[in-house]
């Protein structure tokens, strides 16, 4: 896994599946300026390209494609 892709400076995501056993919030910001706040971590399904999550406001499952995600950083929780 390259750690870098994940929030680096090259604003790709990466793979986030790795790191067993962390859970924290994680801040996704879209390509339209949005700001989503994760109830824990995204996962990644490769063979579609879309990151689901857990939002942290609503409570809701949700999916997004990660073309749309320009970054993503691990919360302080």
């Amino acid at each position: 896994m390259n750690k870098n892709a994940v929030g680096g400076h090259d604003g790709r995501v990466g793979d986030l599946a790795g790191d067993a056993g962390c859970s924290s919030n994680q801040e996704i910001k879209t390509t339209d300026d949005r700001t989503i706040v994760t109830d824990g971590k995204p996962k990644v399904d490769s063979d579609t390209g879309l990151v689901s999550y857990k939002d942290a406001h609503t409570g809701r499952t949700e999916q997004i494609n990660r073309d749309k995600i320009t970054n993503m950083s691990e919360l302080d929780n």
